[in-house]
């Protein structure tokens, strides 16, 4: 018998029971590793309760309303009443419970032990827990991130972010949205939805200005027209709110008005007062400085997620919890890198990309080196039986394999896993040119784009 006072001890010790903590653990286990994964909150951590599934539910509801909106031009006379927000919530918060219920089942039917409460780093293989110590021979941080705010921007009252955006108990008449990131242009796309009269301002010269310029362009002018206001390329300088509202005031010295304020500007890393930088692990402006094998170079302490620098999206903390499993078990795992991670953004269009844009494609490979195709969605039958406008933009080393796809319209979030699979395999377009895609599909935008860049256009 192990003698009582020593601490219990895991192979792997994860601190964080989020996407990239519970995939670690997840994993870990299959290999036949022992597992402690502590948790302050809710297994599930940013993306299942305040994040990607809420979020996502609150525009499928969105969309419902458009269609309820535009039903007339299909023929079908339906009114759009009024939107029920305790209902809607209602919706929301039950497929979050059941997918909650899910992963508690799941995670304890693979024998992980859940430590409940918050962890702190103790030395290189220790973490302590209410008083508890508990020891890792591997420990794996996985703490995720918080919704940011600017220096001086103080959250409260009317100022929100989107963990409050997410449990209002009403419609707002108007919303002010600050960033014109993923974040923010997804609840722009809500609430415009719901019938709020909505502005970004976005600092940087466009909206969602990590993506291709012929994406920008498309979402910008589809936002445009659904009456989505926005200013763009002047930055922030400070609000004041009182009971009625708020008044934003940019450093030019415009000024918006309205009823609330939602701070998007993005999410910062969760590792203050854990004990990570008292264990010598190399913190960055809050971020975990890792190998590209996730090896914080302490120790056995690796690092996934959020606080990782990089794109912070759930699917990443999943795979990079993987491979964290994989790694400690000797199976030498491929890294992905950042630029070939899918990324979907949510509003209406959709927007859905991997890999390089056409102008990181020929900072890479050189200008003459990069060749780019477009195909609009108008000559694709069932986007135009849905009614959506959009692009299939691909980018391609000359002569050489696919290294980007980019793509705008409604419902093309669903066309990003061939998209992640053509560039991540490196497939040349005369490789995909020759696969059928089915028709009338949304999907055969894809193959219509490569059959024109493999020189043989159909309906393009």
């Amino acid at each position: 018998m192990a003698d009582q006072a020593t601490a219990q001890e895991f192979d792997i010790l994860v601190l964080g029971g989020g996407s990239g903590g519970y995939a670690t653990a997840l994993r870990a286990v299959q290999l036949g590793f022992t597992v402690g994964l502590v948790e302050k909150g809710k297994l599930g951590g940013t993306c299942l309760h305040n994040g990607c599934i809420p979020t996502k539910a609150l525009l499928h509801s969105a969309e419902l309303a458009d269609h309820a909106r535009d039903s007339a031009k299909y023929g079908v006379n339906v009114t759009l009443d009024s939107i029920d927000i305790t209902a809607v919530n209602a919706y929301k918060d039950g497929i979050v419970a059941g997918k909650f219920k899910g992963l508690q089942g799941l995670i304890k039917s693979k024998g992980i032990t859940v430590i409940e409460g918050e962890g702190k780093l103790h030395g290189t293989d220790t973490v302590v827990v209410n008083g508890t110590a508990y020891k890792g021979k591997n420990i794996v941080l996985a703490t995720g991130s918080y919704s940011r705010s600017l220096p001086g921007l103080e959250i409260g009252g009317r100022v929100i972010t989107s963990d409050e955006a997410l449990t209002m108990d009403y419609i707002p008449k108007s919303v002010i949205v600050l960033g014109g990131g993923v974040i923010g242009v997804e609840f722009a796309s809500v609430w415009k939805s719901f019938g709020v009269d909505v502005t970004i301002v976005e600092g940087l010269p466009s909206l969602v200005p990590n993506e291709d310029t012929a994406i920008v362009k498309n979402l910008e002018r589809a936002f445009k027209k659904r009456g989505i206001k926005f200013s763009t390329g002047v930055f922030f300088q400070g609000v004041e709110q009182d009971e009625n509202g708020v008044k934003v005031t940019l450093v030019d010295g415009q000024t918006f008005e309205a009823d609330l304020l939602l701070v998007a500007v993005g999410r910062g890393p969760v590792t203050a007062n854990l004990g990570y930088e008292e264990a010598g692990v190399t913190i960055d402006r809050g971020f975990v400085i890792t190998n590209e094998r996730l090896h914080t170079g302490i120790g056995n302490i690796y690092a996934v997620g959020d606080i990782v620098p990089g794109v912070q999206l759930a699917h990443r903390g999943y795979q990079q919890g993987i491979f964290v499993a994989e790694e400690i078990a000797g199976l030498k795992p491929v890294v992905v890198e950042d630029v070939n991670i899918p990324k979907v953004t949510y509003c209406e269009p959709e927007i859905a990309t991997v890999g390089y844009t056409e102008k990181g494609a020929k900072e890479k490979f050189g200008d003459d080196q990069v060749q780019i195709q477009e195909y609009n969605l108008a000559g694709n039958g069932k986007s135009s039986i849905l009614g959506t406008s959009g692009i299939v933009k691909v980018v391609r080393q000359k002569d050489g394999p696919v290294v980007g796809i980019h793509m705008i319209g409604s419902r093309m979030g669903e066309q990003i896993g061939e998209a992640q699979l053509i560039v991540n395999w490196e497939a040349h377009p005369e490789d995909v040119a020759q696969f059928i895609h089915a028709h009338p599909t949304q999907n055969e935008a894809l193959g219509e784009v490569h059959l024109a860049l493999a020189g043989k256009p159909l309906h393009g």
